[in-house]
């Protein structure tokens, strides 16, 4: 690709591009598209997979490892106050009381 040509895909782009970005550009442009015109060569149409690998579920399964409110004592012992099984702090927030 040109440079100018290359100028002209970054105003479409809106890209302000120096001369030397340009120019840059126009040369790795080049590379890109030799390299991918010589990969599609090789692979030929439709000669890649569409998958590649084994495709399989990485989450575990949404279970219950602990006893609901066996560490709640816990925690609220280690609070500087509570009410009940609850954490109390500053109130932070004046609703206009």
């Amino acid at each position: 690709m040109t440079v100018e040509e290359i100028k002209h895909l970054g105003n479409l782009s809106r890209l302000a591009l120096t001369d030397d970005e340009a120019a840059a550009f126009s040369q790795e442009i080049d590379a890109i598209l030799t390299y991918v015109s010589t990969v599609s060569a090789i692979a030929g149409d439709g000669a890649l997979p569409k998958k590649i690998g084994v495709v399989h579920n990485v989450f575990r399964s949404d279970e219950v490892t602990v006893t609901p409110g066996s560490y709640t004592e816990t925690l609220l012992s280690a609070a500087p106050d509570r009410v009940g099984a609850f954490v109390r702090v500053k109130k932070i927030i004046d609703q206009g009381e």
